[in-house]
């Protein structure tokens, strides 16, 4: 229990890891080390469809994806990798790819040279390389073309997915000991075995530890929080993080950061994925923008100005503060490509939208800028605040488009060089 006056703050410093960069022409993405921890995405286009997989691949960088990977199951979307990098440059989208492998990887990166040259890293799963003496062959295959082409691997077990000839050599272990396991914690034992074991492999062939980047995915919250920890505490490998299958909507988002959140506090994360199943129709780059918000809210990296608003009550009746927040927040992230550029900074900056008297001045105050909306039964007007001090009230039909304006005057007087506002 934490004595009264040495309440913790933020989160515990980061574990020691090697420091892998994976790069496209001048992109250089630092993973581990003391780079922030990268946000990652992946396509569910069929990469044999390049230009659908291109496309899909440059919003998912627009949107801050900084690494994407993309499958590479058969040899014609092997083929169509360099294509599809083609695209992305003459699109002006330098984003690193990664080419996901599974079964028959090291056939394609030998058969199809050009795919392995156009990927910047290789993620190689250790359960499907191959059974029995094919397994160190093929997964030494793919570790030579790693090598061969100068790239870094990733080298990511899943539960689904496990090596079952380790899974019953762990097994068979676990029913000679006095006090056996349970079933649950032999397989998160063959999870962290799985890829320590693999990762010092790919090292006695020659792959230096500054080109590995380990994952053990799960689908369950606690699992991943318990083979996470084991895992950081027995390598000193970047570590990628993520549930390997969290589901659609609120569940797979409050599962994905149930899960990362407690680590990451921890220091133990390098790298993350939100693997969000989409809702039919949905956009798949709000993968990208609930990995970002995590790290956002748990002070590790900022994206984009965040957006403070109540949750509403019987004193909010009108739902217009909702609309307003809801349009301010969309604003400032279709703004960040072009002020990411021009206003350095300005992720960091907080904007408040609340809804009536209670809160409202309070927490527009606390704000860089925010705006106090006049509740139920209030005078019709709208103070807002900048830096702390009550500046222009507002009133009438454009409140919004009024709001929005004084925001963008805050910004470049804020963030364009020309001291604070």
């Amino acid at each position: 229990m934490t004595r009264r006056g040495c309440m913790p703050h933020g989160p515990l410093p980061r574990r020691k890891s090697h420091g892998v960069v994976v790069r496209w022409a001048d992109t250089v993405v630092r993973v581990g080390g003391d780079a922030p921890v990268v946000v990652q995405s992946m396509t569910n286009t069929d990469t044999a469809d390049a230009m659908a997989t291109a496309i899909q691949v440059r919003d998912l960088a627009f949107a801050g994806s900084e690494v994407v990977r993309i499958t590479v199951n058969t040899l014609e979307a092997a083929r169509e990798v360099p294509a599809i990098r083609e695209q992305l440059d003459r699109m002006n989208c330098p984003v690193p790819l990664v080419g996901d492998f599974h079964f028959n990887g090291h056939k394609l990166l030998s058969e199809v040279p050009e795919c392995a040259t156009a990927l910047s890293k290789y993620r190689i799963n250790p359960g499907n390389v191959g059974k029995g003496s094919k397994r160190d062959t093929q997964f030494g295959a793919m570790i030579e073309a790693a090598l061969r082409h100068d790239r870094p691997v990733r080298i990511g077990v899943n539960w689904g997915s496990l090596d079952q000839e380790l899974l019953a050599r762990l097994m068979d272990e676990n029913g000679r000991r006095t006090h056996p396991w349970d079933a649950q914690a032999v397989m998160r034992e063959a999870l962290v075995t799985s890829a320590v074991e693999s990762a010092q492999q790919a090292v006695a062939w020659g792959l230096s530890p500054d080109r590995i980047v380990l994952s053990a995915k799960v689908s369950g919250v606690q699992d991943l929080i318990s083979v996470y920890r084991e895992l950081a505490r027995r390598c000193e490998f970047p570590l990628h993080l993520g549930l390997t299958e969290a589901g659609m909507g609120s569940k797979g988002i409050v599962s994905s950061t149930a899960a990362m959140a407690v680590l990451l506090q921890e220091g133990i994360g390098d790298t993350i994925r939100v693997s969000l199943t989409p809702e039919p129709g949905g956009d798949r780059r709000k993968e990208v923008v609930v990995a970002q918000e995590m790290l956002q809210v748990l002070g590790l990296r900022a994206f984009t100005p965040m957006v403070i608003a109540c949750p509403g009550c019987g004193r909010t009746t009108s739902t217009f503060f909702q609309e307003l927040a809801d349009k301010v927040q969309s604003y400032l992230r279709d703004q960040m490509p072009i002020w990411k550029r021009q206003y350095p900074g300005v992720e960091s900056m907080n904007v408040a939208v609340m809804g009536c008297v209670v809160n409202g001045p309070g927490e527009s105050k606390h704000a860089n800028i925010g705006i106090s909306l006049p509740g139920t039964g209030e005078q019709p007007v709208a103070p807002v605040y900048i830096d702390g001090e009550r500046g222009p009230t507002l009133k009438g039909d454009r409140i919004a488009e009024e709001f929005q304006a004084l925001v963008a005057s805050y910004v470049e007087r804020r963030y364009g060089g020309q001291g604070p506002a």
